[in-house]
């Protein structure tokens, strides 16, 4: 093969993507939103694509439609079609998909229809509702591409265990979402795709790696997805955009068969969640996916149904206000106390909780993911001479560490994971650490360089949410301070990218993060948090 093979690939997947689109939601050139507009998230409304029944249907919460579905008020045929328009549209603007299943979708909700009208019962508790996936979760006859071109045209033969738990609970497939090459940067580009970017301002970027996910979601393109977290992966582009995930401990969900760029990799542990706009949809998925018995299909999964978390009147809060390596830009740093204050008017018990061990946590991140030396994500490029992006420089450059080297490493991790449990209990009663998502609001992209937010928790498998705070940016009060003292290089980069203008009425997220397996607290918490500061 050539060195140019890649492109022709990347041609002949982005061609196919486009086709899929049916002819009439295709929008000429000059309809549009000109490339120097930025906030595009009143573009679906005024399309014209779209009637004012499929606009109430996609401004709709997953629970709700649902519910309208149960009641016999909406079809799901209807309900599907909405939301496969609104994603077409939203594709053609942000470029969130990589493949597209509106056909299959469509035939499927209209199955759904057909025997709740003859038995007058749903399939189960999420009988018709659209859900989307991210690129990594296997759907035969359709490709997994993770990102890399040599894999965006071969159609998978499996399908993942978690599509399969949907589709048994009613949910519809229609979409897949956009990644990064091997799903390990934090925004969402790949040399076969491009680039996934913002609504609400398309200089910036959506996140990632379930940047596709989170890029629809807010753009109301989806009610509820699914994405994947190993450094961040959920939590990020959730805060680049404003909506809600959790990034469950390892074995809650069912995620072995999903596909990889680091296939066995297991020193830090991938995981899958749901992404949407509320805490009570994100329940809506754990609840029943939990309760579905997924141990009885995925081998890793631990036989733990979903449990009914009990909190306490008055929760302790450890206030991560920095990790010592990047400041939090301002936007970040000032709703982190705003929250705080409200917290504390509430009764709530705050005390500070140092960062101790986060860089060593970081370190260990970085070497575990080049361990190998680069070689999985390099033996996937090179039958097809797709370079390395530049994102990933790392792994083109690394040097394969060996097993006993990497087992030393796996040991390391372990302690570090002692010591931090260690901390906690002597933090009498601590309920959960509030800090940064990540140290922007959304930066622009390309500029996304730091995960040491997320990734501790990834190395410590700690269950957390990311949360909308309904706080924004603002150009006037979101200023360094003259006195600014950078903690490196790298934090001083950050304060030199930040850009006040660009992240003026941006939504800005925080992270709430309780021990491991604590998923229904962590859940159960976050909802109490955002009630108590809105």
């Amino acid at each position: 093969m050539t060195s140019q093979d890649w492109q022709e690939i990347s041609k002949k997947a982005r061609e196919k993507l486009y086709e899929s689109i049916p002819s009439d939601w295709r929008i000429p050139e000059d309809k549009l939103p000109p490339a120097e507009q930025k906030d595009v998230t009143d573009f679906p409304a005024k399309s014209g694509l779209l009637t004012e029944s499929e606009l109430a249907i996609t401004d709709s919460y997953a629970t709700d439609i649902v519910k309208r579905i149960a009641a016999g008020e909406w079809k799901a045929e209807d309900v599907t079609r909405a939301f496969c328009k609104r994603a077409a549209i939203a594709h053609q603007v942000i470029n969130c998909l990589t493949v597209i299943m509106f056909e299959e979708g469509i035939a499927h909700a209209k199955k759904l229809d057909e025997q709740f009208a003859k038995t007058g019962k749903t399939v189960g508790p999420l009988h018709g509702l659209p859900l989307s996936l991210k690129d990594n979760f296997n759907i035969k006859k359709y490709p997994s591409s993770v990102g890399f071109c040599s894999w965006a045209l071969e159609p998978m033969k499996e399908e993942s265990t978690i599509v399969s738990i949907l589709r048994d609970l009613g949910a519809v497939a229609y979409v897949k979402t956009n990644v990064p090459t091997a799903m390990m940067i934090a925004e969402s580009v790949n040399n076969c795709y491009g680039r996934t970017v913002n609504s609400q301002n398309r200089n910036l970027t959506s996140g990632g790696s379930s940047g596709g996910e989170s890029a629809l979601i807010a753009m109301r393109g989806s009610p509820l997805g699914v994405g994947t977290d190993i450094g961040g992966s959920l939590r990020i582009p959730a805060a680049c955009t404003g909506i809600y995930t959790l990034r469950p401990s390892y074995g809650r969900f069912p995620h072995f068969d999903a596909r990889s760029g680091l296939a066995g990799q297991e020193s830090i542990g991938s995981v899958h969640g749901p992404m949407a706009r509320s805490v009570a949809d994100l329940r809506l998925f754990t609840d029943n996916v939990a309760n579905a018995g997924p141990w009885f299909r995925d081998p890793k999964c631990i036989p733990m149904p979903w449990r009914q978390a009990e909190l306490k009147s008055k929760p302790k809060i450890g206030v991560l206000w920095d990790n010592g390596m990047i400041t939090p830009t301002p936007p970040v740093k000032r709703a982190l106390k705003t929250v705080v204050d409200k917290l504390r008017a509430k009764g709530y018990d705050i005390v500070d909780w140092p960062a101790d061990g986060h860089t060593e946590a970081m370190e260990l991140m970085g070497k575990f993911f080049t361990a190998d030396g680069g070689k999985s994500v390099r033996k996937i490029l090179e039958p097809v001479g797709e370079p390395f992006r530049p994102e990933m420089k790392s792994y083109e450059t690394a040097n394969d560490l060996g097993v006993y080297d990497l087992w030393q490493l796996q040991k390391q991790r372990t302690a570090l994971q002692k010591k931090y449990l260690d901390r906690w209990a002597a933090c009498e009663g601590l309920d959960a650490i509030l800090g940064p998502t990540t140290p922007y609001a959304a930066p622009k992209s390309g500029d996304f360089k730091s995960v040491s937010y997320t990734g501790v928790f990834n190395i410590l498998d700690y269950s957390a949410t990311s949360f909308p705070t309904g706080l924004y940016g603002n150009k006037d009060q979101d200023t360094y301070p003259s006195d600014f003292k950078a903690f490196g290089e790298l934090d001083e980069t950050t304060k030199q990218d930040y850009d006040a203008n660009e992240i003026h009425g941006i939504p800005i997220s925080l992270q709430l993060t309780a021990r491991r397996l604590e998923d229904e607290k962590i859940m159960g918490l976050t909802a109490r948090v955002c009630k108590d500061i809105a």
